[in-house]
């Protein structure tokens, strides 16, 4: 829970509540506490208990929520995943806000695990993109881990990606490196990929100093196994996929041996898994 993710929940509470609940406050008791159960209503992935929590927490401290499964968790339809007790107009005003951060994040954990699974036994890593809902990166990215994915860079600050909008006519092969060496000095840090469209290009990539990663583009299968074979048995740079990946399309791209698999359709495609919130006696 980073200060940024806070303020996104007060400024969903802030957009949703307005000036206040009305239908909690007119056609619901004061003083009635309820329970409710909040129920997963399709099989997926669960993610973001703790942001649904926070969300309860925000409208009424007297709220008390339980966790009934942790976040990463497979669920079946029908299973529940939090209890929440606490005054019946509370629980009311905050349901949807909750729900909102549930299903979306629980969401693209589930479409994750379905691409990961896709890849079981290769080495090939699932990553997402930047290609994310904006003030939602944090969160998102989170969501993509619980399904089993890995993180490609947050944003232009932690990775330099050199793609061909950046490698004008006028850049040879020495620039790039100049380029390189500079950064590395000035930034230690921060890593380096370079996109290559090219298996040329690849070739001259692999003779650079400080190259961490090779992004291939829109590349054929045969294509990215020869960079594979091109890079032999050297663990660096690692190689990532990109480009026409789906669900039809990324086993066959894990197999060719490239390390990272990267699918913007986690964040930009997933669709809301399905949950609600139950009053019970």
């Amino acid at each position: 829970m980073t200060d940024h993710v806070e303020k996104l929940i007060d400024m969903a509470l802030s957009e949703d509540i307005g000036s206040g609940d009305v239908t909690s406050e007119y056609f619901v008791p004061a003083g009635v506490n309820s329970r409710a159960l909040m129920l997963v209503k399709a099989e997926g992935v669960v993610a973001g208990l703790e942001v649904a929590q926070r969300v309860f927490a925000k409208v009424d401290e007297k709220i008390v929520t339980k966790v009934l499964i942790e976040d990463g968790s497979k669920v079946a339809k029908g299973a529940y995943v939090m209890e929440i007790k606490g005054p019946a107009r509370s629980l009311l005003t905050a349901e949807r806000v909750a729900l909102n951060f549930m299903q979306r994040l629980s969401g693209i954990a589930t479409k994750t695990a379905q691409f990961v699974a896709l890849t079981e036994g290769t080495k090939a890593n699932v990553l997402d993109t930047r290609k994310t809902t904006p003030g939602w990166r944090e969160l998102e990215k989170y969501a993509v881990t619980q399904g089993g994915g890995v993180n490609h860079r947050m944003g232009l600050y932690d990775r330099a990606m050199v793609k061909d909008n950046h490698l004008v006519a006028e850049h040879d092969i020495d620039d790039i490196q100049a380029a390189i060496t500079r950064l590395k000095t000035e930034k230690p840090h921060v890593e380096v990929e370079l996109e290559a469209d090219r298996l040329d290009q690849v070739e001259a990539f692999l003779k650079l100093k400080g190259v961490d990663h090779i992004l291939l583009d829109n590349m054929t299968n045969e294509q990215m196994m020869e960079a594979v074979q091109m890079r032999g048995v050297a663990k660096t740079p690692m190689l990532e996929a990109s480009g026409g990946v789906n669900e039809t399309t990324i086993a066959d791209i894990a197999k060719t041996g490239v390390d990272f698999i990267s699918v913007g359709a986690l964040t930009h495609s997933a669709v809301a898994l399905d949950i609600s919130l139950d009053f019970v006696e």
